[in-house]
Parts: structure tokens; C-alpha cells; sequence
């Protein structure tokens, strides 16, 4: 049980997680090339083809959280984000209204609560399918796409997009329950993994051509595998709080005195800062990409917010900072923290027991800024690579900041959670194969 890979296999129950994770995924990338009913992809691949040389960040940046379903009109072209998206209104709109506060923590509100947002995804999905009919409308001015009448190119479009993404959200719960590691998560990872061999051969062709300096290459490759190695770091990095347990007594056995600490990791919140903000981001620019070809001013709007320009970056930045703290202070609050402390009888040294909630606040908070700007630094390097090495927005974003903080950050994440498993299962063998008196009573 050493080796997580090798133990993988040794387990029943591991192995047919794991398996089940990858026919999901498989799935997920089948969907991905599936293209919506009315649309002639020959017509669509070769108007695609044709903005190649020019390129198109925004639609590199939409089809990087899609994994290539954006610019293939497939069933799966939106992604899990409209699912993201309704999570971080829902999470907001517990904290602005109480009442619903309320029913969260009451028995069964939980799922009252995931109705909800699984009604609210529904309602972003409608009106992101019915922007992208409207950018399917703008390219057949120039290409005709379309096979069939755009009216019922519409129809057929809002519903097929629609449930695809229903779909992928259940794909998502169906690998958390079921598989391994998280399902929302693993499909974004997977969107990602799947693009860089085309990215690799896109660059090896610019290389080949001249159209970029393979020393150039050279740096950027030497930057990928440092931020590659200050991403685990930052990932594993934490801070130990102690805190000491008093001797008492429960029932008729009396506890010793216990000396343990909490682990305040660098990044509490691990990748959940990136996605959310790209999920936020991702939203406004898409609607605005799609339809800005009908309406003016959303044509504007989509040129400002282009992931290139530095009002996106700053924005960017700004959210990633702002969901940071967001999400520690929802998964990590110092007030349950400290009540719990307090109800056990534990005390933190130097600190007395009535400030332990403020002391605990410092110390997030000084945890979470470095950590938060941390990440915002990586996130926009891929801004700096096409800016400073003028490498295109298909390649920055698969090789640069965002890209590898998910895939670094899911992969630690489904590994740590391999080897949890691992070591339950390794300790039930040796229950059961131990001489313990009891066993059979």
C-alpha cells in the first residue's frame, strides 16, 4: 500500500471507482465532438479554420473551460460553468437573505437548497443557449452553418444545449458519489488535459514555420515546470495552530490531557478562487461575444472584456481575492472553530479562551491575503505570455496560470483522496485479519 497507484488496483472497491470515473469522462468527451442537430460541420470547421491565423480570444478562452466544446457546437459546448455560476449566486444569496439561511440548516434543507440551484442552472443555461443561436446567426452571415431554418435551429439548440449541460452537471454528482475525487472539478480537468496534445502540435507548427522563436519556447517551458513546482508547494504549504486538551471525564472513564493543532493550510480555499471567478467572468462574456454581433454595444462590451485587455485582468484579479476570503470564511469559520474548542475543553497557548475567535480571524486573514494574490499572480500569466512572447490565446491559456492551478490543484486533491481511501481499506485488512478476542460476539 505504498505506492497509491499500484494499491489502486489491489482494491475492489477502488478499482471499479476508478473505472466508473473513466467511462464518465469518457462520456464527457464523446459529448464534447457531438455536435447540436441542424449544424453542418464541414461549413463550421472550415470558418474556424479560417479565423485560425487571425485567432479569437475569446472563443479560445470560452472553449479552454468547455474543453473544446465551444468551437465544435456540441451538445456540451456550455460547459459546467452555468452550474458554477448558480452555486456562487446561491451561496450568496444564503448569506443576503436569512430565510433562506434558515432552511439550509434545517432537516432535509440541504436538498431543498440543491433544488433550487439546480432550477437556477436551468434558467442560466436558457439564456446562455439562446445567445449562443445568436453568435450561430452572426458566423452565417459570412459561413452559412446551418442546415435547417434558424427558428427551429433555435428551439432545437436551447433544449439540446440545455439538457447537455443538465446532463454534465449529473455526470458530475454521479463521480462524487460514485467515482473519485470531485465530479464538477474532474470535468473541467478533463476538458483541459484533453486540449494540450493539440496545443503541444499547434506550437511544434509555429515553431516549424518560424512564427515563433524556439528559444522563447524554451523560457516559457522552463516558467511552466516552476509554476508547476510553486503551485504544490503553495498547495501543501499550511499552519499548525496548537491547541491543548484538559483531562476530563465522560461517563465513567476519565480522558488524559490531549496536545493536537489545526492545519490552516496557505490556500484554504485550494483552486476554488480561479474557478469561480473565470465561472463570473465567464458569464458577462459570453452573452456579450455571442450577441454583440446583433447589438452594438454588447460588441463593446465583449471587446472590453476580452481576457487580453487589462479591464478583464483587473477584474480578474480583484475576484479571485474576493472568493479567497469568500469561501475560507464559509468553509473555515473561526466562530465554530472556536465554539467547538471551548466545548471540548481545549485552549490555545498564550491565548485566552474568550479571544480564541479573534485569533483565529488574525491568522486567516493573514494566511489568506499572500495566498489569494499568490494565486492571482499565476492566473495571469498567461496575459504576460502572449503579451511579452506573442504566443496565441489557444496555447497561452492551456500552458499558462489558470490552466495549471486546476489541473495541479484537482490532481493533489483526487490523490489525496485515493489515498484516504487506501488507508481505510488497509487498516479494515488488518482488523480482519488480526486475532481479536471479540470479533465474533
Amino acid at each position: 500500500m505504498a505506492n497509491p497507484i499500484i494499491g489502486i488496483w489491489r482494491v475492489k472497491e477502488l478499482r471499479e471507482r476508478v473505472f466508473f470515473t473513466a467511462l464518465m469522462l469518457v462520456i464527457f468527451r464523446i459529448g464534447a465532438v457531438l455536435p447540436i442537430p441542424g449544424i453542418n460541420v464541414q461549413q463550421l470547421s472550415a470558418y474556424f479554420q479560417s479565423q485560425q491565423n487571425s485567432g479569437n480570444p475569446i472563443v479560445d478562452y470560452l472553449d479552454f473551460f468547455a474543453g473544446g466544446a465551444f468551437s465544435n457546437f456540441s451538445v456540451f459546448m456550455l460547459g459546467i460553468m452555468p452550474y458554477i455560476s448558480m452555486s456562487i449566486i446561491m451561496q450568496l444569496l444564503l448569506i443576503v437573505f436569512p430565510s433562506l439561511k434558515k432552511i439550509s440548516q434545517e432537516e432535509g434543507g440541504r436538498k431543498k437548497i440543491q433544488g433550487y440551484q439546480r432550477v437556477g442552472t436551468v434558467g442560466v443555461c436558457l439564456i446562455q443557449s439562446f445567445a449562443v443561436t445568436q453568435y450561430a446567426q452572426s458566423i452565417s452571415r459570412s459561413v452559412n452553418i446551418l442546415s435547417i431554418g434558424m427558428m427551429p435551429f433555435t428551439i432545437i439548440a436551447i433544449l439540446t444545449v440545455t439538457t447537455g449541460t443538465m446532463f454534465l452537471m449529473w455526470i458530475g454528482e454521479q463521480i462524487t458519489r460514485r467515482g473519485i475525487g470531485n465530479g464538477i472539478s474532474l470535468l473541467i480537468f478533463a476538458g483541459i488535459v484533453a486540449r494540450l496534445p493539440q496545443a503541444v502540435w499547434e506550437l511544434g507548427g509555429r515553431v516549424r514555420s518560424g512564427d515563433l522563436n524556439l528559444v522563447f519556447v524554451v523560457v516559457v517551458f522552463v516558467m511552466f515546470v516552476a509554476v508547476v513546482a510553486l503551485v504544490v508547494f503553495e498547495q501543501q504549504g499550511q499552519r499548525k495552530i496548537p491547541v491543548n486538551y484538559a483531562k476530563r471525564v465522560v461517563g465513567r472513564r476519565m480522558y488524559g490531557a490531549q496536545n493536537t493543532y489545526i492545519p490552516f493550510k496557505i490556500n484554504p480555499s485550494g483552486v476554488i478562487p480561479v474557478i469561480f471567478a473565470s465561472s463570473i467572468l465567464t458569464f458577462p462574456l459570453q452573452i456579450a461575444s455571442t450577441i454583440g454581433g446583433n447589438v452594438a454595444w454588447l460588441g463593446s462590451v465583449a471587446r472590453v472584456l476580452s481576457p487580453q485587455r487589462p479591464l478583464y485582468n483587473v477584474l480578474y484579479i480583484l475576484l479571485i481575492i474576493f472568493f479567497a476570503y469568500f469561501y475560507t470564511q464559509v468553509s473555515l469559520n473561526p466562530i465554530e472553530i472556536a465554539k467547538n474548542i471551548r466545548e471540548n475543553g481545549g485552549s490555545i497557548p498564550g491565548i485566552r479562551t474568550e479571544r480564541i475567535e479573534e485569533y483565529l480571524t488574525k491568522i486567516l486573514n493573514r494566511i489568506v491575503l499572500p495566498g489569494s494574490l499568490y494565486l492571482a499572480f499565476i492566473a495571469v500569466i498567461p496575459t504576460f505570455i502572449q503579451w511579452a512572447f506573442k504566443f496565441p490565446s489557444s496555447i497561452s491559456y492551456l500552458m499558462g496560470g489558470t490552466s495549471l492551478l486546476i489541473l495541479v490543484g484537482v490532481d493533489l486533491d483526487t490523490m489525496s483522496q485515493v489515498e484516504g481511501l487506501l488507508k481505510m481499506h488497509h487498516h479494515d485488512g488488518l482488523t480482519r485479519k488480526g486475532k481479536l478476542r471479540g470479533r465474533n460476539l
